[in-house]
């Protein structure tokens, strides 16, 4: 197999779960009509992703960021970055827009997978078990990702979205292995930009969409995606 057909095919397998949790939201939508249960697992799989989108930040991309970057370049990284995501959300907002969760759907996977193709140029199997976890995180977000979608746009629409951007970890993923693996400074600055946009949109708009009134269920979902991180980090070695 070609090099370009490798990063293809595993870039691929990364950014299906993307499609994937759209299909399952959009007939969990039609098929879950009572209320509570589908209050539930919504706040759930809310604060679900939360805690996958915090380890992320927390167990990946801050600590990769910091260990190629000196002070200097790691705080003025990660500022750009909470206040990128700042004007972005604003923007949004004044649009109508409620598009937290896809934001910081995309923020996750597209830093990871420039990592990922970043691996994938020297050590391969260790940049497909990357590539597993990657898909892993896309699906619980991309569920919540479609429900915030439909507030905006078209059932159909929404899924076409969501299907166009299962594709981006290739055009994220082909730069990493092709150029920016001699970059290491390049990719840490790209993870510590991600990692700041992503404190601020967990704090400013996903962890308060998860709470749900006279339940703590929603918060025990949080510290479990934050464990399938530190489970996937284990694993990477």
């Amino acid at each position: 197999m070609s090099d370009l057909s490798f990063i293809f095919l595993t870039s691929i397998l990364s950014g299906s779960t993307i499609f994937l949790g759209g299909i399952v939201s959009h007939f969990f939508g039609d098929y879950v009509q009572t209320g509570e249960t589908k209050a539930a697992v919504i706040h759930i799989s809310i604060a679900f992703g939360g805690g996958l989108l915090l380890s992320a930040v927390g167990l990946v991309l801050v600590p990769e960021g910091m260990e190629v970057l000196s002070l200097g370049p790691v705080v003025l990284s990660f500022l750009v970055g909470t206040i990128g995501f700042f004007f972005l959300d604003q923007f949004v907002a004044k649009k109508g827009g409620k598009l937290a969760q896809l934001i910081g759907m995309l923020s996750d996977f597209i830093p990871q997978a420039i990592a990922m193709g970043a691996v994938l140029s020297k050590n391969p199997t260790l940049g497909i078990l990357l590539a597993i976890m990657i898909g892993v995180q896309n699906f619980p977000e991309a569920f919540n990702a479609y429900l915030d979608l439909k507030t905006n746009y078209s059932v159909r629409k929404s899924l076409w979205i969501l299907f166009i951007l299962s594709f981006a970890g290739v055009f994220a993923a082909l730069p990493g292995y092709y150029w920016l693996s001699e970059m290491p400074r390049v990719v840490a600055s790209i993870m510590l930009f991600s990692g700041g946009g992503l404190i601020y949109l967990i704090f400013q708009d996903i962890a308060p969409m998860s709470k749900l009134k006279r339940s703590w269920i929603p918060a025990l979902g949080a510290s479990v995606g934050f464990l399938v991180g530190m489970i996937g980090l284990k694993m990477l070695g």
